[in-house]
């Protein structure tokens, strides 16, 4: 052999081993998240002084290290984060340090966030269970904020404090928030065969009324469901509903079709997806005092269908759910129901989507089934209550997630 394709052969060979010996990548999964939006700081609320933000949100999948993401999606200024940590929570707003570790960028302890972007944290050594209670803690330093990135109806309550106190066990000084700004999602690191199913939709699947601090959204109870049986255990589930959104129109954020890049592909590790939008572009578009925004029935066929065609190139299973019944909200009307009704036919009958969830069905009088049962109804006969959305999380089939 000449010393040609002797030094081919030892490159060659090298080449193999490093690649043989290269470890592979972690696998992160989404084990919670919510859907940012804009929100005006004309008044100065965030910004003004150094204030500590400690916001509590519920995890769904297991794993042993977590990464916290952060968002500046809709700044209009660059965002300045300071000494976080992620810990359990205990109780209130108080935190086991014990559990608390500090969150870094890079091997820093701060991060400035341009505008329009988000800001995925290292990983930290902490092992979180599945359904417990997480406190992420941070420090945003006095800066100018035009505008915030959060989600506003976070049915949770959360804690702000004067100053720098992100490692603290609890705040001696502070105010109760019931949003989440500034936070978009924790990943766990987990095996290759864990994945993430995404509830995207508006206020019904936000959790509008149903119990604060209690996690008693329907994704809440698909979480319950899933960790309850064995072979299921490795599914995260992400609420990225938004109160007020519609498929085709931005109003309450931007519209799913706006924000589905976003709120959706960009999750870690989704396999699954299932979509509960349109009463409220039916509601808006037919209401019987004050119609604006006018579609049809097949426009939101259409706007669903691409939604679905975005998620199918990116190898996710979609699964439409029925939209529930409205009759007696303030803006239903015969025409809106007309309009329900054709979209939930296509939902349960179309093979653009990979499946249905028959939450109409789940939540419906049998006797009237336009209007909720008296059971399910949350007051205003638009949203659910507790019972509700437990008839929603409980009638969703799991043999949906085997495939």
């Amino acid at each position: 052999m000449n010393l040609v394709k002797l030094a081919a052969s030892c490159l060659l060979s090298l080449f193999f081993c490093i690649a043989a010996s290269a470890a592979p990548p972690d696998h992160w999964v989404g084990t919670w998240a919510t859907a940012p939006m804009a929100q005006s700081n004309a008044e100065g609320k965030y910004g003004a002084a150094d204030t500590t933000y400690r916001e509590i949100v519920h995890t769904s999948i297991a794993g042993d290290a977590a990464r916290v993401i952060f968002t500046n999606e809709f700044g209009l200024d660059p965002l300045t984060i300071n000494a976080a940590y992620i810990a359990l929570r205990t109780t209130g707003n108080e935190i086991d340090t014990t559990s608390a570790r500090p969150l870094t960028f890079g091997g820093s302890t701060s991060i400035v966030i341009p505008p329009g972007a988000l800001a995925v944290s290292d990983p930290a050594a902490l092992k979180l269970a599945p359904l417990s209670d997480v406190a992420v803690s941070f420090v945003v330093p006095a800066q100018p904020m035009k505008q915030v990135s959060q989600h506003s109806f976070a049915d949770q309550t959360s804690y702000a404090a004067p100053g720098s106190v992100s490692g603290a066990r609890s705040f001696d000084t502070l105010s109760e928030i019931t949003n989440w700004p500034f936070l978009k999602g924790i990943d766990v690191r987990t095996n290759g065969d864990s994945a993430a199913i995404v509830a995207f939709g508006d206020s019904i699947t936000d959790g509008a009324r149903s119990t604060k601090d209690a996690n008693k959204r329907w994704p809440d109870i698909l979480a319950q469901r899933l960790q309850a049986d064995k072979k299921l255990r490795n599914l995260g589930v992400l609420n990225l509903g938004i109160g007020g959104n519609r498929v085709l129109h931005d109003n309450a954020g931007p519209s799913a079709l706006a924000r589905f890049d976003r709120d959706v592909l960009a999750q870690a590790s989704v396999k699954y997806l299932i979509i509960l939008e349109s009463i409220n572009d039916i509601g808006h578009a037919a209401d019987p005092t004050k119609p604006y925004d006018i579609v049809t029935a097949e426009d939101l066929i259409q706007g669903l269908s691409q939604l679905a065609t975005r998620a199918h190139t990116h190898g996710i299973k979609v699964y439409g759910a029925t939209l529930t019944p409205y009759v007696g909200a303030k803006y239903s009307s015969p025409a809106g129901e007309a309009m329900r009704q054709a979209v939930n036919k296509w939902i349960r009958t179309t093979s653009v989507l990979d499946g249905f969830v028959d939450f109409d069905k789940a939540t419906q009088d049998p006797a009237n089934p336009a209007v909720f049962s008296s059971t399910a109804d949350g007051g205003d006969h638009l949203h659910p209550g507790d019972a509700g959305y437990k008839a929603m999380g409980n009638s969703i089939d799991l043999k949906l997630f085997t495939k």
